[in-house]
């Protein structure tokens, strides 16, 4: 008999919630196969099985509990599950006792506004495989997320799967959608209406606290005269002819990339009392995604070009809002971007990602008066903002870097090389 464990599946991972068994219990498995969808503090990951046996559940769907938990057995054929396995509610009776209830028939999906739709990683795959479309597919996952089933029945000729759901079925792969609509109530306020998070947007929101509450932070901000990075992009974009250009935020990583080589403090953290300082530089950028926030990592940026950052880093965000992004690559970054300035927003302070010990949010391209040898002319300025966690980085340390990746802005020619 194989124990199986809720897995760590990121670097910062602490618990995780079972969000769908991909095989059935009692099924077999084979070293490999997909086995257990895990919402982690980061995005909804697909688990493989280490090993082959017969599958046998212990933690349902819905269960949250730390890494290392028992969530199942392997077993031998003819083997009998053993009594190793915890007990899910005494591993975590909170979790257990204030999960939703399920519900016995598929909820509607819901329709994202911008119009993808909303599917498990595993069963986009299998779509894809089976040539079946998802549009018009009502999910029986969480939320009404279509899973690995509802894909099944639609290939197989069924019309249940696109006007009623499957019924819920325990010989079967389990992933079940929350019955619990959201809570209405009226106050003075009119109106008001409270929606539970899911265990990804707690896990975001409880890490952000630990952030502000934890880390003494200051902030630098900067203007850049980003006018000849307006005109490099233009020239970039005619030269890409349609195919991709670099984007000014892939150009604001090749910078600050470049910038943390010269500065390795800020490369860096304070964890356990002490200064650390990476080799590598691995940069991490804000992507906002129907489930939260998760930042996808640019490993070794700085030895990267600026059509490798543009083309990874494309890619690196499509995978992360279509659920495909994978553990390693949101685990591993070491200074991280968050850029708002396709929002119209000229400035504002990002929150530092622990155990990180810097952040730089961007701001929008706007229009204004610069001056450049020594005449007042039209421009466009750049705002950058730089979080810092004292503990780790100095104010003129900080302010170097900064200075740094200001200049290579202003002057972006390098930033071809």
């Amino acid at each position: 008999m194989i124990e199986l464990v809720m897995p760590r599946l990121s670097d910062s991972m602490q618990e995780g919630t079972i969000l769908a068994w991909l095989v059935a219990d009692g099924a077999h498995v084979s070293r490999g196969d997909e086995l257990v969808e895990v919402e982690t503090d980061k995005a909804a990951m697909v688990h493989n099985s280490d090993a082959d046996g017969i599958l046998h559940i212990t933690a349902p769907v819905g269960t949250t509990l730390p890494v290392g938990s028992p969530i199942g057995q392997l077993l031998a054929d003819g083997e009998s599950a053993g009594t190793e396995a915890a007990d899910v509610s005494a591993a975590a009776p909170a979790a257990v006792e204030t999960a939703e209830p399920v519900s016995q028939q598929a909820a509607p999906a819901a329709e994202p506004e911008d119009g993808r739709v909303h599917v498990s990683p595993v069963a986009r795959r299998i779509a894809e495989d089976l040539g079946v479309k998802l549009e018009g597919l009502i999910g029986s996952g969480p939320n009404g997320r279509i899973v690995r089933s509802d894909v099944e029945q639609a290939a197989a000729g069924t019309d249940q799967a696109a006007q009623t759901g499957p019924a819920t079925d325990t010989s079967t792969v389990t992933e079940q959608a929350s019955t619990e609509a959201p809570e209405v109530t009226q106050t003075a306020k009119g109106a008001v209406t409270r929606r539970e998070p899911t265990r990804s947007q707690s896990l975001i929101a409880r890490r952000m606290s630990e952030s502000r509450a934890t880390v003494p932070d200051f902030t630098l901000e900067t203007d850049v005269d980003a006018s000849r990075l307006v005109d490099m992009r233009r020239q970039l974009k005619e030269l890409a002819d349609g195919s991709g250009a670099p984007t000014v935020n892939d150009l604001v990583i090749r910078a600050c990339a470049l910038s943390l080589k010269d500065h390795p403090a800020v490369n860096g953290a304070w964890r356990d009392g002490a200064f650390e300082e990476y080799a590598s530089i691995n940069v991490g950028i804000a992507v906002t995604t129907e489930g939260g926030l998760v930042v996808p990592v640019i490993f070794d940026a700085d030895s990267k070009d600026i059509h490798e950052i543009a083309s990874e880093s494309r890619d690196l965000a499509t995978r992360a809002r279509e659920g495909t992004i994978t553990p390693p690559q949101l685990s591993g970054g070491t200074f991280s971007i968050s850029n708002l300035g396709m929002f119209g927003v000229d400035r504002f302070t990002a929150v530092i990602n622990p155990p990180q010990a810097a952040i730089l949010a961007v701001g929008s391209l706007r229009e204004a008066p610069v001056v450049q040898d020594g005449e007042v002319v039209a421009g466009s300025l750049l705002n950058l903002t730089l979080a810092v966690d004292h503990r780790a980085v100095y104010g003129a340390a900080a302010a170097a870097f900064l200075e740094s990746v200001s200049e290579r802005l202003a002057a972006p020619a390098a930033l071809l090389g």
